[in-house]
């Protein structure tokens, strides 16, 4: 058994060694809470849930720490006088998870807001300027209370984005009139007249908040300790968010992540989806149209380090995909009902299992899914009752490790509910009602049976031990 993922900043496929085969380690950068979330946050979300699943599959145990960065320019600058940064912060953070709950994505061991550590960043900051590689802004300047990194103090900044300094646009993320030099970035942010003083905290340096920078590095530490396996986000956060991460955290004699792992961005039209271009999808829109199993479904289908371009038919095609899966599983299981519980233990199937262990090949691990429909199905028509069996139960695995399986409670919804109770009923009594014009020889009449209910989107399916139903994908 050997994973293998993709380092970043290897710029190559590595052996996955953890610190601790007992324990995996893994921080992955959450949502700035400003607005509701998209499916780019979606994607990069599913990325990691499946890289979780997976290496909890491999491994004894994952600690899975995911933060909310909830103080923030962008959360100040959305905030209202009706609605206050940290109401609109914490309302935004309930969206993202009942996005995050309804594709089923596992929720993290941890979560923590940025908000609960500020002590960390202060004391990560100190060590910073005893090292010698950050610095206070000078007293008496507009820029007092800020604290900056001093790139240049760290010959190693520049080396997960493989840049050079002098060839780096200026930090933006402060005014640069406090700083030694414009690519220096900003630790700790002085107060500002116009901005809330609930957005201060006390500090060595002067009333202020933390750059957005120093608030992973400490949280990071303070969950995972000063060195964990491996730290993952979107591709957009290579530069200059996780840069700066690596440069003060090191800096400050922390091993940091030992894996960097990035997950690509979804475009819409081959252009990349953003807020601040307009082009974004929100995720409650989609989840408003789709059923979230298929969601799921199509933003995983591509390879997590790929481009994924967003069209009505990448919905179209993993709903269709689903539904093969699914009537495969209830094909199988009325044949196998004698059997009693038919989802029986079987081992992952070795070809699956190649497929997630090269940098979680989710592509071929679903090719391997449809090949054991298909032979399922070949099976079921066989007669042969241990292939499909053996079929059911692999399929069972496989979809429960990647979080697809139709027949997990969490996507059955309303499934038992009262309305589902009340269509069974009437097509029991449809059916009956066909099996009679039949038995009867009344064809004109088992034919109008028949396609009222092809009209209704439900296909039939007659068998030896009678006709069943299922509503069209």
């Amino acid at each position: 058994m050997t994973v293998r993922l993709y380092d970043t900043k290897a710029q190559q496929l590595r052996d996955f060694v953890p610190l601790d085969p007992r324990n995996i380690t893994i921080y992955v950068c959450g949502p700035t809470v400003q607005s509701g979330p998209h499916i780019g946050h979606l994607r990069g979300a599913l990325s990691f849930d499946i890289l979780r699943r997976w290496l909890a599959h491999r491994y004894e145990r994952v600690t899975f720490v995911r933060n909310v960065t909830d103080i923030d320019d962008k959360v100040l600058v959305n905030a209202t006088d009706t609605e206050p940064w940290w109401a609109l912060a914490y309302r935004i953070e309930l969206e993202f998870t009942r996005a995050y709950t309804a594709i089923g994505i596992l929720p993290p061991t941890y979560e923590p807001r940025a908000t609960a550590s500020i002590p960390q960043m202060q004391e990560l900051i100190g060590r910073l300027i005893d090292a010698g590689h950050a610095y206070p802004a000078t007293a008496g300047t507009d820029a007092a209370g800020d604290v900056y990194f001093d790139v240049r103090s760290w010959p190693s900044y520049g080396s997960l984005t493989n840049q050079s300094l002098d060839a780096m646009e200026p930090a933006a993320d402060a005014d640069p009139r406090g700083k030694r030099d414009p690519r220096d970035f900003a630790l700790w942010k002085g107060a500002k007249p116009d901005e809330p003083s609930s957005a201060t905290w006390d500090s060595p340096w002067g009333a202020g908040r933390p750059g957005w920078h120093i608030e992973c590095s400490a949280m990071s530490r303070r969950y995972l300790g000063s060195e964990f396996d491996i730290h993952g986000g979107g591709l957009d956060l290579r530069f200059p968010h996780h840069e700066n991460e690596l440069a003060q955290s090191t800096a400050a004699g922390d091993g940091f992540a030992r894996y960097w792992v990035h997950n690509g961005l979804v475009t819409v039209g081959a252009q990349k989806m953003s807020k601040s271009l307009f082009n974004f999808i929100l995720a409650e829109d989609v989840l408003r149209e789709r059923d979230p199993l298929v969601v799921r479904y199509a933003l995983a289908a591509a390879h997590y380090r790929s481009s994924l371009d967003i069209t009505p038919s990448t919905f179209d095609e993993a709903e269709a995909a689903l539904d093969r899966i699914r009537t495969f599983l209830h094909r199988a299981a009325r044949a196998l009902a004698s059997d009693g519980d038919q989802r029986v233990e079987v081992a992952v199937p070795e070809r699956f299992a190649v497929a997630m262990d090269d940098d979680l090949g989710v592509p071929q691990a679903l090719a391997v899914v449809h090949e054991t429909v298909r032979d399922g199905n070949s099976a079921l028509d066989a007669g042969d009752r241990d292939g499909v069996l053996r079929a059911f139960g692999e399929v069972a695995v496989m979809t429960g490790i990647l979080g697809i399986d139709p027949e997990d409670p969490q996507w059955l919804g309303d499934a038992g509910g009262a309305e589902a109770s009340a269509l069974d009923a009437l097509l029991t009594t449809m059916l009956a009602q066909r099996a009679d014009a039949r038995a009867a020889k009344d064809w004109a009449a088992a034919d109008r049976i028949r396609d009222a209910i092809a009209a209704a989107g439900i296909t039939l399916e007659d068998s030896a031990d009678g006709t069943h139903w299922s509503i069209d994908g």
